[in-house]
């Protein structure tokens, strides 16, 4: 691969799209005239999929999607359950890899590199696009030893402890933890142990930040302060989250992607074009509560 450096979060969940599983190994339809790919007019999208199709053995999971994303921004992906919104979420860092039954076809490109072609390292693409889930996830070690994991993997040794204080910084979570960074991360509260995982993924330095329903476990407080964050991690970041909180979606995004049931990709455009004037009627359904 071009840059040998592409490579993965520490910690994984892997499903099909409603299972959980955490693992220690990352850090209605349109009819025909309807249908045409969804590729946006940004400038050098940070991520192209195009024709990316998805399947679960005898279940199609992802129509094909053609879809560009743009760089430093936030990009919301909202749809139904059962959608193929975090089909699509987790092809971007190959962690659809992991589940023996999907197969992927077409494209799916980081900085115009297919991440899918053989001589890219999925661990080493892991380090570029990080990932954070539903459900917190800290490792069973101290919170230093948590964000200093992915570190460690990708083989840094030197100014670990500045490393370690700028990932928490960033996750605004330092203040809250400097004086206990011996402390277990599964001590912290939810609220604490999501922003940890977000330092976590952010410790290795990656590009792209892709965030599976993270707030949707926590209060309204510790939903505020995710959403804060998410806001500051687009200024250094590329962040793709997925979320059924509609207005959450339109909240924290630039850009919005709608799936919609069968695992189309119906519409994507700015947010507030979408949720004011979005160009297909299933989507204008669907944002206002007629089906969903």
């Amino acid at each position: 691969m071009s840059d040998t450096s592409l490579g993965t979060t520490t910690a994984t969940e892997i499903d099909t799209e409603t299972d959980e599983e955490s693992a220690d190994r990352s850090l209605g339809t349109e009819t025909d005239n309807e249908m045409e790919p969804w590729i946006t007019d940004v400038r050098s999208p940070i991520l192209e999929a195009e024709e990316l199709v998805v399947q679960y053995g005898d279940i199609q999971a992802l129509q094909p999607v053609s879809v560009g994303l743009p760089e430093k921004e936030v990009t919301a992906i909202i749809g139904p359950s059962g959608c193929g919104k975090s089909t699509f979420l987790r092809c971007i860092n190959r962690m659809n890899d992991l589940v023996d039954a999907a197969d992927i076809t077409g494209s799916l490109r980081f900085r115009g590199k297919d991440i899918y072609d053989d001589d890219v390292d999925p661990v080493a693409l892991r380090r570029k696009i990080g990932m954070v889930f539903q459900k917190p996830n800290p490792f069973p070690k101290s919170i230093y030893d948590n964000v200093a994991y992915g570190l460690r993997i990708k083989g840094q040794t030197e100014n670990m402890d500045e490393a370690v204080e700028q990932a928490l910084k960033r996750a605004a979570l330092w203040d809250e933890v400097k004086d206990q960074l011996d402390k277990s991360g599964l001590d912290l509260s939810g609220g604490q142990q999501q922003r940890l995982c977000i330092a976590r993924a952010i410790a290795p330095d990656p590009e792209v930040i892709l965030m599976d329903e993270p707030a949707s476990a926590l209060d309204p407080v510790a939903t505020s302060q995710i959403e804060d964050l998410i806001a500051e991690l687009s200024e250094d970041y590329t962040v793709v989250v997925v979320t059924h909180n509609m207005q959450q979606a339109a909240r924290i995004s630039d850009k919005t992607a709608v799936f919609l049931t069968g695992g189309q990709l119906v519409e994507f455009d700015d947010t507030n074009t979408i949720f004011e004037n979005p160009k297909h009627q299933r989507v204008e359904d669907y944002i206002t509560g007629k089906f969903g």
